[in-house]
């Protein structure tokens, strides 16, 4: 099932035997995430209307998940003593999927600020260690994706015969952010053509280095952050 991902584009890494507890314990599971990963798209035109991690195309994989099971649910561990609780906390993952063989859990971090990713990774490791979960799975934009992001995005304003940013207003697109606008009038200055212009301030602002991508995760993972059963995949590139 993994090999169809990495045919598709995706990045996919696996740690400690999780492909093959994926694989022998919840392969009906995974057969389901495969499927809405490989139907999912996102457009040129919707990474311009908006850089968040909500996005319309986000929530529209988060609600192929939530209809194959996987529902948003709030762990709470507490500590009891003599019958008295000393200690509660709470883990809330997006997706969580309960089977006979055990429970997985899964975020996905498209676009937030790249420490997201040493919570989830956290919060995995001790429901893992506590018993609660058998395999954490993390979605994040994929290397290539990241990489040709400033292309595509000019290629489209381009195409599309975009001179101004407030013509992106009928596309629905909000309104710029202060820094996008200095990064852009910063550019204008140079002569940069507004296609280039607006693609280069507009990724810097919005999708940079220190946001959530796949070399992002790698790093933590090399690191050694996370329990030790983890999968991971990203957005189709």
């Amino acid at each position: 099932m993994l090999s169809v991902l990495i045919a598709a584009g995706f990045d996919v890494a696996t740690r400690n035997h999780a492909q093959a507890i994926l694989a022998g314990d919840f392969s009906e599971e995974i057969e389901g995430v495969v499927s809405a990963l490989l139907s999912f798209q996102i457009s040129a035109r919707e990474i311009i209307k908006s850089g968040g991690g909500q996005a319309a195309s986000t929530m529209r994989l988060r609600d192929a998940l939530y209809d194959k099971g996987w529902k948003k649910h709030e762990f709470v561990v507490q500590t009891i003593v003599d019958g008295e609780e000393r200690e509660a906390t709470s883990h809330e993952v997006d997706h969580v999927r309960r089977c006979p063989a055990g429970t997985l859990a899964l975020e996905i971090e498209w676009n937030n600020k790249d420490p997201f990713f040493d919570r989830d990774l956290e919060n995995f490791q001790r429901l893992h260690a506590q018993g609660a979960i058998s395999v954490g799975v993390l979605f994040t934009r994929g290397a290539a994706l990241q990489a040709e992001l400033t292309k595509i995005v000019a290629s489209t304003i381009r195409k599309e015969g975009i001179l101004d940013a407030s013509e992106l207003k009928e596309w629905g697109v909000k309104d710029r952010t202060e820094r996008q606008m200095r990064l852009l009038a910063s550019h204008l200055k140079r002569q940069v053509p507004f296609a280039d212009a607006f693609a280069q301030s507009f990724v810097a602002d919005k999708f940079g280095a220190a946001t959530t991508h796949w070399e992002k995760l790698e790093d933590r993972i090399r690191r050694g952050a996370g329990p030790s059963r983890l999968g991971f995949w990203c957005f189709q590139t």
